[in-house]
């Protein structure tokens, strides 16, 4: 991998004597560089889950059942400790911007010792799953495959979350190339491990859906080892020695990474389980609505990465500017990013109204499937701007390590705006005839705009603040 220094080609300051256009221009540079490399981190993690999927269903269908249950048990309990543990790279990006660089170590030690402590409790929940196999009423082989596969996949948990915590020092740094590259790395550690595992190659045991869990578990600790060696022989990062530094825990920088990292994992695991939530909701309407649904979400899911990338990228260059005392480049920062993102989910838009039915029948070959993914893209179109500048809003609000408000903004935006209202549009005629799932799909579009609607006030105040301090 090619040298990376730690200087300003990956956070500039502010351009002096530039016109705001030019201002402008070079914070959209910026915010590209860093968040394009972002984009294919994500990607690349996408990937390994459509491996798993793939390659579990050629296996058998019981394998693929278990596999999807056990992901469905362990996805949400990491995507709130990796909202926790992404309370790192604001923290080590204020550091960096105010060069601090002594402050980095220890932030990212303590954090450490947090992903270890949070492996071990993941781990205790995720081998004693019997009594919710039990309750969901799956039949005994995939069960089994399911608890198996779990129990193979939580031997990779400690590389994993030590990896988004080393993620946090990285992309805090302003190198988000760095774990682009080991993401791909990683999905090109689980394709042949899973193919082996899986399927008893080279004498090994055919082991199905659960080879998928060792594979996983393997792919990740072969990705950390690469990673350690990287940070060894690196210019730009043996000099922060890592193990050289390491420290034992301290009280004060724990619970500093816990109130900021705490509100935003939650934030991030009860917008996964509103999702989760509707999904069973829509049941009772039958498979086609069940599979138009998916399609529709899938798309516009796919579509939300480009501005959820950004969003993280504006995270990192919030808190730069902060630590920086450049609070009015960070102002510009967070306001112009709002106008860039909205301007791509113009174009989402358009591309969801006019091209809806060719998209959908990229997913199925189904009349009555199509026709339902068309209409929710519809309003999916309406979905993405409301979206987008929820997600920016957010992102910038934690650039400033405000994340407490935003938390209840947004649970109040799912869970007493979009699901209550989705529920009433969908299955009753207090307001309309009951709609089915479009409603649901309304009451998201309300609940988002709810969010956007509080948060850019609130941004625009605190970026306010920020100048006058």
């Amino acid at each position: 991998m090619a040298e990376i220094q730690i200087d300003e080609t990956h956070q500039p300051t502010a351009l002096k004597n530039a016109s705001l256009r030019e201002r402008v221009q070079q914070e959209w540079r910026t915010l590209l560089a860093l968040g394009s490399p972002i984009l294919i981190g994500q990607l690349a993690q996408m990937a390994n889950g459509v491996i798993d999927t793939v390659m579990a269903g050629r296996a058998s269908a019981e394998d693929l059942t278990g596999v999807a249950i056990g992901n469905s048990l362990w996805v949400p309990l990491f995507l709130f400790m990796m909202g926790l543990l992404n309370a790192t790279q604001p923290l080590i990006s204020g550091h960096r911007g105010g060069q601090r660089d002594d402050q980095v170590m220890p932030v990212t030690w303590n954090a450490l010792y947090i992903a270890l402590a949070a492996a071990a409790l993941a781990i205790m929940l995720l081998i004693n799953v019997d009594p919710v196999l039990n309750l969901v009423g799956m039949d005994d082989t995939s069960a089994a495959i399911a608890d198996g596969y779990l129990e193979a996949f939580v031997w990779g948990l400690p590389a994993i979350l030590i990896l988004v915590t080393l993620r946090g020092l990285t992309d805090g740094l302003g190198h988000t190339r760095i774990f682009m590259v080991f993401s791909i790395l990683t999905a090109l550690f689980n394709a042949p491990l899973n193919y082996v595992l899986i399927f008893g190659k080279f004498g090994l045991p055919e082991l199905g859906g659960i080879g998928c869990g060792y594979a996983t578990a393997i792919s990740q600790w072969l990705t950390l080892f690469c990673l350690l060696v990287y940070f060894n022989v690196s210019r730009s990062f043996r000099h922060l020695h890592l193990w050289a530094h390491r420290q034992w825990p301290q009280w004060v920088r724990v619970k500093e990474i816990l109130l900021l990292g705490i509100p935003i994992g939650f934030t991030i695991f009860v917008e996964s389980v509103m999702f989760a939530v509707v999904a069973l909701l829509l049941a009772s309407f039958g498979a086609d609505v069940i599979a138009g649904h998916q399609i529709a979400l899938n798309v516009v899911s796919v579509l939300f990465m480009v501005p959820l990338s950004l969003g993280l990228a504006l995270t990192i260059r919030i808190s730069f500017l902060i630590g920086a005392n450049n609070p009015a480049t960070a102002r510009l920062a967070s306001r112009s990013s709002l106008i860039l993102t909205l301007l791509i989910a113009v174009v989402y838009a358009l591309l969801l109204v006019f091209f809806a039915e060719p998209i959908a029948g990229l997913y199925s070959r189904e009349p009555a499937v199509i026709e339902v993914a068309v209409e929710l893209l519809w309003y999916g179109a309406l979905f993405q701007l409301a979206d987008v500048l929820q997600v920016v809003a957010i992102s910038a609000l934690r650039g400033y390590k405000d994340t407490r408000i935003p938390m209840f903004i947004m649970v109040a935006s799912f869970w007493v705006v979009g699901i209550p209202l989705g529920f009433i549009l969908a299955h009753t005629d207090w307001i309309v005839q009951p709609m089915g799932a479009p409603g649901f799909w309304i009451g998201l579009i309300a609940g988002l705009t709810h969010a956007a609607a509080w948060l850019i006030p609130r941004l625009f105040w605190y970026s306010d603040q920020a100048v006058q301090r």
